[in-house]
């Protein structure tokens, strides 16, 4: 496959990627010349309350209205992250070569550990990127596809996790239910689970609580709720950390999971990182961490497709 036949093919995918062509819909995305696929729900306009009166980084509780968009029904696996990772992984498992474009991309460093952390991968879900590695594989899978993906923002996250609903969790206000909805310490057996295994949400998201914590685009503020724009909110993220992730983890007390709880990143996941300056692509303490894709229905323009991507990460020494 040539250059050009790539560059044709993705002006091709990004006419497809537009509200106009496209029914708005779930659908299959399939990673081209691979027979692995995701799936992506929609997740439709609407306002909703967000935050909680429990905890003091959640208040105030505020309306905010969010554009319409594409999510994934559930978080990435190492099924294609691990394309993305290892080129000669991409390679073997391919039915031709890969083109110049997506050769060319910048890749991560192989891990110097077992970043499975010895829960193994078949269908479950990638763990321990940074947020900068995570960004780099929507824009892997950009040059694959043609399509945007990114990651969600804070306020997308938690609406997509409400469904609709104003209780702590969409099916209600106490966690007696959550063993039947999310893989978490009560239930877990100290790791990550194969994905899709419990029941999903109202609007098709499965493990949208518990498994892995997700990460979202936003800078984390414990403030930021009261200066919080109303309308699809995004706090950038100017320095390292702390930066939001969401939903829990197979390690979270059910108790400390609701569709409002903010979590954040810490330079502890890195400790043990024995790199000068550390690792932009790994938190090797992070074994509790993964990602969540999500698709505007109405993408943005190609320069600031490329402005996403290309952001360069901060260093961490």
């Amino acid at each position: 496959m040539t250059l050009k036949y790539i560059a044709a093919g993705l002006l091709m995918l990004t006419s497809f990627d537009s509200s106009k062509d496209l029914a708005f819909e779930a659908y299959t995305q399939n990673i081209p010349g691979t027979a692995v696929s995701f799936g992506m729900v929609p997740i439709p306009a609407g306002s909703f309350r967000m935050g909680s009166d429990l905890e003091e980084d959640t208040k105030p509780k505020h309306e905010v209205k969010i554009d319409a968009f594409w999510m994934g029904t559930h978080e990435v696996t190492w099924d294609s992250f691990e394309m993305f990772l290892d080129k000669n992984y991409e390679l073997a498992i391919s039915e031709g070569p890969l083109g110049e474009v997506v050769d060319g991309l910048s890749r991560p460093s192989i891990p110097y550990l077992d970043m499975t952390f010895g829960m193994g991968k078949e269908n479950k879900p990638a763990i321990g990127m940074t947020q900068y590695g995570a960004i780099q594989y929507c824009h892997w899978l950009y040059l694959k596809t043609g399509v945007f993906y990114r990651l969600p923002t804070e306020a997308e996250w938690e609406y997509a996790a409400r469904a609709g609903t104003d209780t702590e969790y969409f099916f209600g206000d106490s966690p007696e239910q959550l063993t039947e909805y999310a893989w978490i310490k009560e239930n877990s057996g100290e790791s990550t689970q194969p994905i899709g295994k419990k029941k999903p949400n109202p609007w098709g998201l499965y493990d949208i609580y518990g498994n892995v914590l997700e990460w979202t685009s936003d800078l984390y503020d414990p403030g930021f709720y009261a200066s919080s724009p109303k309308e699809n909110p995004v706090n950038p993220a100017s320095k390292l950390y702390p930066r939001v992730v969401r939903g829990g983890s197979y390690d979270t007390p059910g108790v400390e999971i609701s569709s409002a709880k903010r979590f954040v990143s810490s330079a502890d996941w890195k400790r043990i990182d024995p790199q000068i300056p550390k690792s932009q692509w790994w938190f090797p303490e992070a074994p509790f961490l993964g990602m969540r894709l999500v698709r505007p229905l109405n993408p943005p323009s190609k320069e600031e497709i490329l402005a996403y991507y290309q952001t360069k990460p901060i260093t961490d020494y």
